[in-house]
């Protein structure tokens, strides 16, 4: 745990609670900001990683983080709290940047990304990471680990909530699809998926790859609530985690541009698994800095 970040944390979700939007909105806009700076770092020093989807999936869990997760640093293992997986797992350096802003751990263990016997491997891992739910990576995996975790909270008498981010190259996958029916079927409100819908996947679009519009209408075919929002509006993610309950699971899908915030990287399939050149990075920082 990292007292000075701890602090930051709790003072943002303080200030996200109690502002007005247009404040809160700010407040949100500079701590992802913030991450997607460390995550440029991050990467650059490793020389590996998922720089596109990390950039693309940050508000989200920025806004998840800063106001929505009923989560504490201080006893990571408390048994109500909510259920956050990252089913996206090979975007770990925004989710490890992301629990090191929230004071999980100190940041100055990022430079260990990807190193030999570090806890931060390129797939979170919930044995050596705190705040790590489970382990993921192998893709379609998350949301059913999602759904059981759901169930088992229901079973427990527990008010906690599930949320689970997946990528939208994943939805590819048919186990995502025998989960979400599972979901529908059992009525789960207590779950909420979002989805990173940056429109690229490893290679290719995913409409090229394997089209998954109308991906709305697919949802709410399997009894899901759906809302569709820009994924990089704070304000709208808030405003979509926080609509009424019907009985049913939530499903969220936050559009979203892959490389968000860096303007060589945006909307590039390229930068899916690419490592920015000491210049480039260079370059980033500077279209990122305040």
């Amino acid at each position: 745990m990292d007292r000075e970040e701890l602090g930051r944390w709790r003072a943002l979700r303080r200030l996200v609670e109690t502002a007005d939007p247009p404040t809160r909105a700010a407040a949100l806009r500079a701590a992802a900001d913030r991450s997607r700076t460390v995550v440029i770092r991050t990467i650059r020093t490793a020389g590996m990683g998922h720089v596109g989807g990390d950039l693309s999936v940050i508000d989200i869990l920025t806004c998840l983080y800063a106001a929505v997760l009923r989560v504490d640093p201080e006893r990571a293992g408390w048994p109500d709290r909510d259920r956050f997986i990252l089913s996206k797992g090979h975007c770990a350096a925004a989710l490890y940047t992301t629990l090191a802003h929230s004071g999980f751990f100190p940041p100055a263990a990022l430079s260990t990304f990807m190193a030999p016997l570090s806890p931060l491997n390129g797939h979170p891992d919930r044995n050596k990471v705190p705040g790590v739910e489970t382990n993921t990576g192998p893709l379609g995996h998350g949301l059913p680990v999602g759904v059981g975790a759901a169930i088992a909270g229901r079973l427990a008498g527990s008010s906690r909530r599930v949320y689970v981010v997946l990528g939208d190259g994943e939805l590819q996958e048919g186990s995502n699809w025998e989960a979400a029916m599972a979901a529908g079927h059992r009525d789960l409100d207590n779950l909420t998926a979002v989805v990173d819908r940056n429109r690229l996947q490893q290679g290719a679009r995913t409409e090229a790859t394997n089209r998954l519009e109308p991906l709305a209408g697919k949802w709410r075919s399997f009894g899901w609530q759906v809302s569709e929002v820009d994924g990089h509006d704070h304000l709208a993610l808030l405003a979509a985690f926080a609509e009424p309950g019907a009985g049913r699971p939530r499903c969220v899908i936050a559009n979203t541009v892959k490389g968000k915030g860096v303007s060589f990287m945006e909307d590039r399939v390229e930068w899916h698994h690419k490592v920015p050149s000491a210049e480039q990075a260079e370059a980033a920082l500077l279209e990122l800095a305040p």
